[in-house]
């Protein structure tokens, strides 16, 4: 009895041996499903400050000196279509001129608002006037594409009648290509999306502007402005 006893003793060890080394690796097997689990949703960490998100908001908020410099040019310059406009309201007898005049103040009122705000949100400066960059409103090789000169825009507040709306037609129709002529730079210079969209609203909207108004004039052709 004590032999057989004695010679049991290595199998029952060697079982509970066995049993053991299944329910360690039972465990270990649950154990690293629950941490492969765990890990699934986890990501390598962001550098400090960023988002994921960061990567697809970026660009539509990038912007480079062709941005500013289109809303620092343009905002003087619709401001001078802003004037003109008001005075054939004031001045002029044409209906039609003056309700295309008031669609001038309206589309372009708004924008300026809103190339001051990208400016402000950038740190850069708003310029103020008409006539604030070097070279604008004297007519010089400096001045701004289709800005009309001081001397041209107190003619215009001095007429009245069908001289103004001719004269009005005339300018506004020179002052259109030069904004189509910025915003076209605007477009294969330009970064900031809100900006290049502008930049295609101005060429679309006053292109078809330009055609009413020398269809107005009664010509392909506008007059000279006397520069």
């Amino acid at each position: 009895m004590i032999m057989k006893t004695s010679r049991s003793l290595p199998r029952r060890a060697a079982a509970m041996t066995a049993a053991a080394a299944v329910a360690a690796l039972a465990l270990t097997a649950c154990g690293n499903g629950t941490k492969a689990s765990e890990a699934l949703p986890a990501t390598p960490a962001a550098p400090s400050g960023t988002t994921a998100s960061a990567p697809a908001s970026a660009p539509a908020g990038r912007h480079n000196k062709a941005d500013v410099a289109f809303a620092q040019g343009m905002i003087p310059h619709h401001r001078q279509a802003v004037a003109m406009a008001d005075m054939v309201v004031a001045h002029g007898s044409s209906n039609e001129v003056k309700a295309l005049a008031e669609k001038v103040k309206q589309e372009q009122s708004p924008e300026i608002q809103t190339m001051t705000t990208w400016l402000k949100s950038w740190g850069q400066r708003v310029p103020q006037g008409m006539n604030e960059m070097p070279g604008m409103g004297h007519g010089g090789p400096s001045a701004m594409p289709g800005m009309m000169s001081d001397r041209q825009m107190n003619q215009l507040k001095g007429t009245s009648g069908a001289a103004c709306d001719r004269m009005f037609l005339t300018m506004m129709i020179e002052h259109h290509q030069g904004a189509i002529e910025m915003a076209n730079t605007e477009k294969r210079q330009g970064a900031y999306g809100p900006a290049k969209k502008m930049a295609r609203n101005i060429v679309t909207s006053q292109t078809a502007e330009i055609a009413q108004m020398r269809k107005m004039l009664g010509t392909g052709v506008p007059s000279p402005t006397g520069h």
